[in-house]
């Protein structure tokens, strides 16, 4: 499955430089086999995320949400996963 996440800082954390750390720390977090692109737009962190297997949207926002439990990174929030492909193949899904 193909995805692509959008997480922004929550409203009470304080405003930080334009640093990729904290995707960074994210990606590190997200399981090993996931291929992940990370970029950053407008004060947003956005992840894509191949999974190359069945893996639902639903798992890969369970496993972010673990992730961003973490107190170095818990100041981001998932905005939005979405899906991109799904399945090997890489179709577009319908």
């Amino acid at each position: 499955m193909l995805v692509e996440l959008t997480m922004h800082r929550t409203a009470t954390s304080q405003p930080s430089a334009n640093s990729p750390i904290d995707g960074i720390r994210i990606l590190a977090l997200l399981p090993e086999q996931w291929r992940k692109d990370l970029r950053q737009a407008n004060g947003e962190l956005v992840i894509r995320i191949d999974t190359a297997d069945d893996t639902t949207s639903d798992q890969i926002q369970a496993a972010v949400a673990e992730a961003l439990n973490d107190p170095a990174i818990s100041h981001w929030e998932l905005r939005t996963c979405q899906t991109l492909a799904t399945g090997p193949s890489g179709d577009e899904p319908s």
